[in-house]
């Protein structure tokens, strides 16, 4: 089947996908002959290991089909950086903490490289309790938090109105979580895009090239771009690129997400991160406030529903009456990349030179700098953590 007919036979009915498995723009031919590494997706995962594997001295082409950098699961992702903020979907808090403790770093050298912005901002989180059965969660949540040594509180409603005065009186209480922060991803996948040497958009990859047990290439049309490893980072279109086998377990989870902003002549309603077990409220400093919190198996499907969009605003406005009054810019949806215990797939895969970094479920954002070391690390030989090894899905696979 060519190019064209491939193109004729996609489903109508489903949003094209922003994954490195299908067709896009032709891709430029690459500067060099042979890479030391290709990184497939152009999220900040594969950018930010891209940048962390050249910084070490690596020849690296990143390649993405989609036509602007961070536009899979980066593009609808809030960017909250709490790393026990929904410790009851599985998530390791210690892998979280660990990541966190990196973002000032990593937001200050790469707005300094870049010369971009990358929205970090240490504004705190509000977990806000909307009835008593909420409260009993958020309690658990606290307690946890507190055993972890963490700068969280738990405050009565008056003292969360008093932080946030448009919250609704009829809330139970909350938890004001102090080291709590948040990032733009769109920001930062474009300062990535900035400091990315070379970076191919619009070039979907076909399949990864491999021979004697070792990955030699990766394959866009009629191109093969040669390389000693290559790095899939495409998110939850990553098993369709498996050499070999069916690749890691990895599904696609939808979640909607939607872009409101503050009317002329109206005050920002809230002034830090605002989470409740059905939401998440996360104000930009341009007026801008990002609502989502979906969760659906859908397969691939991307579509915006009524559905998703009712029960966000109905879930924002429960705590946050003042979000009705907001215009309602955009409304997206993407696939989180989902593993069966939730945790990211992060190490060398069946072949000498594959490497996987995918599965980064609802913490993409919140995992990229330390995701991006541990890449180089085993780009450069070194083993990965046990904890995200590939290997520990041998037997699903199986």
């Amino acid at each position: 089947m060519n190019r064209a007919e491939r193109a004729a036979a996609a489903p109508p009915t489903v949003e094209p996908d922003p994954g490195n498995a299908g067709e896009g723009k032709e891709i430029q031919l690459p500067r060099k002959s042979r890479y030391d590494a290709v990184v497939i997706g152009a999220g900040l995962i594969g950018l930010a290991s891209a940048w962390r594997a050249r910084q070490r001295g690596l020849s690296v082409l990143v390649l993405d089909r989609a036509d602007e950098p961070g536009a899979g699961a980066s593009h609808v992702a809030a960017g909250m950086l709490a790393p026990v903020g929904e410790a009851d979907f599985g998530d390791d808090p210690h892998l979280n903490l660990e990541a966190r403790s990196r973002w000032p770093a990593f937001a200050a050298e790469l707005e300094e490289r870049s010369g971009l912005p990358t929205g970090y901002r240490e504004s705190g989180a509000l977990a806000i309790a909307a009835d008593r059965d909420d409260a009993e969660a958020l309690r658990r949540l606290h307690e946890l938090q507190l055993s972890l040594s963490l700068d969280a509180e738990w405050l009565p409603p008056s003292r969360c109105r008093r932080l946030e005065p448009g919250l609704s009186p009829r809330i139970a209480g909350g938890i004001l979580a102090h080291g709590d922060a948040q990032a733009d991803p769109r920001a930062t996948a474009r300062a990535l895009a900035a400091v990315a040497e070379e970076l191919e958009l619009g070039a979907p990859v076909d399949g990864i090239e491999h021979s004697g047990g070792r990955v030699t290439g990766v394959r866009c049309g009629e191109d093969v771009v040669e390389c000693g490893a290559v790095v899939v980072a495409a998110g939850a279109w990553s098993p369709g690129l498996a050499p070999v086998g069916a690749g890691p377990p990895v599904r696609p989870v939808k979640g909607q997400i939607l872009e409101l902003r503050v009317r002329a002549g109206m005050e920002p309603p809230l002034g830090r991160i605002v989470r409740t077990p059905r939401c998440y409220l996360v104000p930009r400093a341009d007026g801008r406030v990002v609502l989502g919190g979906t969760m659906e198996e859908q397969g691939f499907d991307t579509t915006v529903t009524a559905d998703g969009v009712y029960r966000l605003l109905e879930a924002a406005w429960e705590v946050l009456p003042e979000v009705a009054e907001l215009e309602l810019v955009a409304a997206r949806a993407g696939l989180r990349p989902g593993t069966p215990d939730n945790a990211p797939i992060v190490g060398p895969g069946e072949l000498d030179g594959l490497v996987w970094a995918t599965g980064h479920w609802r913490n993409g954002v919140l995992l990229a700098p330390l995701t991006a070391e541990l890449v180089a690390d085993v780009l450069e030989g070194g083993p990965a953590p046990p904890a995200l090894d590939p290997a520990r899905f041998a037997e699903v696979r199986a």
